[in-house]
């Protein structure tokens, strides 16, 4: 495979999808990604360096028009902590997937899935992971299928579920799988691999354990990862009554990451998970100074934390099940009628100031309204599965389409004038907040702040009539608050 190759990836967008790209591109290759959402692709520093394929993996029409031409086609697509049908939906997708790509006449393809032992019933989604393996291995067209355990690396899934629980909780029970061995890998070495993958000989077609150097237990990573970020030893008791289920469900409560995707990554540590060959070294040679370890991967990842340069995250795909329409410009779209809660101030200050303002809502910032109310709210959705407030946000200061906001999913930015958000929480309906900058340049600026519901029949309805009485309260003192914190900020800066 030459460097002049074109190599498609999918999940561009996604945790892993959106830090292979720019290496692909570094090692010379030219670079196709598929992307539902293109627009978020445009925020990305790579954008201007890859071809973007608008399209959905699911259907075969845009499979072709993004397969065709392409060399090494790289599979990351995964529907994890979707609900029910999540196996079927991947094996569907998968199975379209090797189609369209032995049809097109692809060279290569690259999967990512779980490392897993051989002879036990496997968890849903290892198991899952595996069928997808198996399904593009027998699609008659040349495969290299890595399988790794937890991923070491800012804002995996992974990490970011042992960095909170261990952070938070000095002393904690925990179930007795916790004692079960795990061989942890950095994400730079995972990157390392699947960038080598695409020039592995063409009649190599199997899969591959990948692993970082230490084989650990899930307490001992803990108690490692205290270490590294300077804590105190973790009290930890292993008890037998703690199933997955109810794991996940604590874990939900005490870190960011929501129960619908804790649940399949609990789940898979009730497996050991360690790798019991290393051929992939004999086509991707260790580098010189040998693979990441566990205590420098968490240094690493700590580090870009602290910079606030974590380039990817678990929360950059879609909360599974969260609503993706964009704002509907017809107000009778779709058979129904948009409820639009539409305020307007003229703020004193300058436009500068509003907009640092609105582009800094959300995460540590708050969002300038009755906050036991969003507090609540948060811990409702939290309950029934939603993202509640705790996902943040990936940059104090800067939002980018795509970005996760706490519950919402930031769909549109015009720097300096719009943001848009549309809720990805559990609604009977769809749900977008609007924050603009209106008036004429050099003049007083206008702050307008509209909240748009689109019911989903009678519940939706009812839905919207019944917090109505609080519009006032929630989205009153969100304009209130929002318009004097842009007042106090413009006399800050000696406007």
């Amino acid at each position: 495979m030459t460097d002049a190759a074109t190599v498609l990836v999918t999940g561009a967008t996604g945790y892993i999808g959106g830090r292979l790209v720019p290496e692909l591109i570094a090692a010379g290759y030219r670079v196709r990604v598929l992307a539902r959402h293109p627009e978020r692709i445009s925020s990305r520093e790579w954008s201007d360096d890859v071809e973007v394929v608008a399209g959905d993996a699911t259907s075969r029409p845009d499979l072709r028009r993004a397969l065709d031409g392409v060399d090494v086609a790289y599979y990351l697509i995964h529907a994890l902590g979707s609900g029910p049908g999540f196996a079927e939906r991947d094996r569907d997708t998968a199975r379209g997937f090797a189609v369209v790509a032995r049809e097109v006449g692809v060279s290569r393809l690259v999967y990512l899935g779980g490392l897993h032992p051989d002879a036990e019933r496997l968890s849903p989604h290892l198991e899952s992971r595996r069928e997808v393996g198996e399904i593009l291995l027998d699609s008659g067209v040349p495969t290299v299928v890595l399988r790794a355990a937890v991923i070491l690396g800012s804002g995996s899934a992974s990490f970011e579920m042992m960095r909170y629980l261990t952070e938070r909780l000095p002393a904690m029970v925990a179930p007795r799988w916790i004692n079960n061995r795990i061989q942890p890998i950095a994400v730079r070495d995972v990157l390392r691999y699947l960038v080598g993958a695409a020039s592995i000989p063409s009649e190599v077609s199997r899969g591959f354990d990948i692993g970082g150097p230490d084989v650990l237990t899930y307490r001992e990573m803990m108690q490692r990862y205290a270490a590294v970020a300077g804590l105190r030893p973790r009290v930890i008791r292993a008890v037998p009554v703690l199933t997955p289920g109810l794991a996940s469900l604590w874990v939900g409560l005490v870190t960011p990451v929501p129960p619908a995707i804790a649940r399949p990554l609990v789940g898979s540590l009730v497996h050991e998970v360690v790798a019991r060959e290393d051929d992939i070294k004999e086509y991707v040679p260790d580098p010189p100074e040998g693979l990441i370890g566990f205590d420098q991967a968490v240094d690493l990842a700590l580090a870009r934390i602290q910079d606030l340069d974590v380039r990817t995250s678990w929360v950059s795909a879609s909360t599974p099940g969260a609503p993706s329409d964009p704002l509907p410009d017809d107000p009778d779209w779709a058979g129904g009628s948009l409820l639009v809660d539409d305020r307007s101030v003229v703020v004193d200050t300058t436009r500068e100031s509003l907009w640092t303002v609105i582009e800094g809502i959300g995460g540590a910032h708050g969002w300038y309204s009755w906050r036991l109310g969003w507090v609540a709210r948060g811990a409702l959705d939290r309950l029934f599965g939603g993202p509640g407030l705790r996902r943040g946000r990936r940059h104090p200061h800067r939002l980018a389409p795509g970005d996760a906001l706490d519950w919402w999913r930031v769909e549109k930015v015009e720097p300096g004038e719009m943001l848009r958000l549309r809720a990805e929480m559990r609604l009977p309906g769809l749900a977008w907040l609007e924050l603009s900058v209106e008036g004429e340049p050099g003049g007083r600026p206008t702050f307008r702040q509209r909240a748009v519901f689109l019911p989903r029949g009678l519940p939706g309805q009812l839905y919207w009539w019944a917090i109505s009485p609080f519009h006032g309260i929630v989205f009153g003192g969100m304009q209130r608050n929002i318009a004097r914190a842009a007042q106090e900020h413009g006399m800050e800066q000696g406007y």
